[in-house]
């Protein structure tokens, strides 16, 4: 809690349908926020495996009029943003759906800010740079790991700078928000892997995030609980509706958690990981997870403590110090549960890129330049940074 002045704000969207069959509300709940004609922006693989399918089928029983974008890619770009904007004013959408994992989703909320406010994607970067209503907004959710449905951060990769622009802006925070366990089955492991250890970052950087209040701790504490429970389960049998429908909770709890309380140095760093070598970003996330931690545990001892017993350590008589390094250790276990790289060069192979240590001086300034750091709970330096990168190599 603060010391000093400070007011905290808590957001989420309006509306929020968890659960098994929550899709099939969409052509309803578009029509209730006044939209005609959305725009569906997903990305070709969504595609492929049939779920926007499903979506369309739903909009085209209810006799509505749409357009699909399907070119959103990993790690989405500002071509990205302003292709998808000349294609919502040549069809006349009035409206939004974003369908996937969180690349859809910035995407289309990049895409929503340019068309709403005018000029470049590059205009938002930071926080609150926006200054007009979102189009009516609704979000779909395939994955349980950003939360990105539900959130007010939009991530967008500046090609010409190589790097991940953090946008944070109370006013791209989806309108309605759906998380429906049926559209995540298809998910193979290793992304049911990444995205729930997303979700798992999410969660440990809100709680020792320094605008951590007792609303995203409560959020953080259960995300916790959850992943632990579920994410093995959901890892090792897709078709787990329980382990599927616990880590929709999950994820979207941890985003509640960090929609409020903010971030901190993993993702600060991740981001530059995708800006580079277009990564995936859970996986770097994952990765980076323990070593950002292992730095910060001196700023928040007890809190990493607790997490510890919230992950299933027995922490009973044990000093507040050796219980947090118990933390560590259980986040490093579930990693590689779950099939996580041991380290970033493993992870740039796995995707045919080179993660090289010469590159680590302009990630290191870059990261340190990033909004997600703010909040972290301690304050490294540059060289505290670079450590951090070549440790996780």
């Amino acid at each position: 809690m603060a010391v000093r002045e400070q007011v905290y704000g808590f957001f989420i969207p309006s509306v929020t349908l968890i659960g098994i069959g929550a899709a099939k509300q969409i052509p309803e709940k578009i029509k209730a926020l006044g939209g005609s004609k959305p725009l569906i922006v997903t990305d070709k693989g969504v595609v492929k495996v049939g779920i926007c399918k499903q979506i369309t089928d739903l909009l085209d029983a209810a006799g509505m009029k749409y357009h699909v974008y399907d070119e959103t890619i990993p790690n989405p770009t500002d071509k990205n943003v302003h292709d998808g904007v000349e294609v919502y004013k040549k069809e006349g959408c009035d409206s939004l759906i974003t369908l996937g994992g969180g690349s859809s989703h910035d995407c289309g909320k990049g895409i929503g800010l340019v068309v709403s406010n005018g000029g470049k994607i590059h205009d938002f970067e930071g926080v609150d740079k926006s200054s007009k209503p979102f189009m009516p907004y609704l979000a779909v959710n395939t994955t349980a790991g950003t939360a990105s449905e539900m959130t007010r951060f939009c991530i967008i990769t500046d090609l010409s700078r190589h790097v991940k622009m953090a946008i944070v802006d109370w006013r791209v925070t989806p309108h309605i928000a759906i998380d429906d366990p049926v559209l995540m089955v298809g998910m193979p492991p290793a992304l049911t892997a990444a995205t729930g250890m997303d979700a798992l970052t999410h969660a440990v950087e809100a709680f020792v995030s320094t605008i951590a209040n007792p609303m995203t701790d409560a959020c953080a504490i259960e995300a916790i609980k959850l992943i632990f429970k579920y994410l093995r389960k959901a890892v090792a049998n897709g078709q787990d509706m329980e382990a599927r429908e616990g880590m929709c909770f999950a994820e979207y709890l941890a985003g509640m958690a960090f929609n409020n309380a903010s971030l901190g140095h993993v993702h600060a760093m991740a981001h530059q990981l995708g800006g580079f070598y277009d990564l995936p970003h859970g996986e770097c996330n994952a990765i980076l997870l323990p070593h950002v931690e292992s730095f910060n545990l001196i700023a928040k001892v007890e809190k990493f403590a607790a997490m510890a017993e919230i992950m299933g350590e027995n922490i009973t008589g044990m000093a507040p110090r050796d219980a947090a390094e118990l933390c560590l250790k259980a986040i490093r276990q579930l990693s590689t549960d779950v099939g996580i790289p041991a380290g970033l060069v493993e992870l740039g192979k796995r995707y045919g890129k080179e993660v090289k240590a010469s590159d680590i001086p302009t990630m290191t300034g870059n990261a340190q330049k990033d909004a997600c750091g703010l909040t972290n709970p301690r304050c490294p330096t540059d060289k505290d940074v670079a450590a951090i990168y070549t440790a996780a190599l």
